[in-house]
């Protein structure tokens, strides 16, 4: 029989990871759509400069809900779902340029001119091909745990993992297997991600909010390769987890030292989901930055 599970509050939880929170109100949900597909994204408000957050391949928009409580009122803050993820439909087009096209158009539904994009593994690529192709439109960037060379071999096990999910009865299935997976894991993050990536379905059990269709990698991997051409005309920031096994230090290292306008900061006590992990030095990282 499947047990019952507590899923933590998010201010509780983020308070717990070192996170200042100033007003703990939820964001407002959005909808858009852009080249014939329905999108979705969490609105935190603010009045200061304005910045887009993408997560990662299988996450969600609320994987920044941390980094987001930190820093609201430094910004306005949106995290966007990307097609095929979240409470976004699911596409027959997952081309990054066609992700980034979904970005900017999220940008011209909120009235957004001028944008400062953070975006974790898959969606810092997809924020590089902004950057590359509409630099008078970015003010800076941040990689969260991305670059070239990143070692995606490191991964596979919780790739096979994600890959391998399907509907569930309880979340605590998903929970106990995740932690097997990666024992070094904070369970109450974990709970929380999971609740976050799975919908109720009418029958009682959960179902994943992603499209199960395998990602294109080698288009990924490929567009992960143009970076260096792409970041030559705005500031970078790269922020490593300092225990990543994706984006070794010496790896990041090289990438920022090529870059016109570079900055590489280490994030300790953080895997490849910084954002998650220790989301206080990413906010220190991303409030810093601006003003360096």
């Amino acid at each position: 029989m499947t047990g019952q599970i507590t899923i933590p509050s998010m201010t509780e939880l983020a308070t717990s990871l070192g996170v200042r929170i100033h007003d703990p109100a939820p964001p407002r949900d959005f909808c858009y759509s852009h080249a014939g597909c329905r999108l979705h994204g969490l609105d935190w408000g603010g009045t200061g400069p304005a910045v887009l957050l993408l997560h990662g391949g299988r996450l969600t928009a609320h994987t920044w809900d941390f980094v987001c409580l930190g820093l609201r009122g430094a910004a306005r803050l949106v995290a966007l779902d990307l097609r095929g993820h979240g409470d976004s439909d699911w596409s027959e087009d997952y081309r990054i340029a066609t992700m980034a096209g979904d970005v900017l158009a999220a940008a011209d539904h909120l009235g957004l001119d001028r944008i400062r994009l953070v975006g974790m593994s898959l969606g810092g690529v997809v924020a590089a091909h902004i950057a590359g192709t509409h630099p008078e439109r970015v003010e800076w960037l941040t990689l969260v745990d991305v670059a070239p060379g990143v070692d995606f071999a490191s991964t596979g096990r919780m790739r096979a993992f994600i890959l391998g999910l399907g509907p569930v009865a309880g979340l605590d299935e998903v929970v106990d297997a995740a932690m097997q997976v990666n024992p070094l894991a904070d369970r109450a993050t974990v709970t929380y991600r999971m609740s976050t990536l799975f919908r109720p379905v009418p029958d009682g059990g959960w179902a994943p909010k992603w499209d199960p269709r395998p990602p294109d990698f080698a288009h990924i991997l490929g567009a992960l390769e143009r970076f260096p051409v792409q970041l030559t005309r705005v500031p970078v920031l790269l922020v490593r987890g300092g225990r990543s096994r994706v984006l070794s230090q010496t790896v990041a290292e090289h990438f920022v030292e090529g870059l016109p306008d570079g900055e590489l900061v280490v994030a300790p006590d953080a895997g490849h989901n910084v954002q998650e992990d220790n989301p206080a030095a990413l906010i220190s990282a991303l409030r810093a930055f601006p003003t360096r």
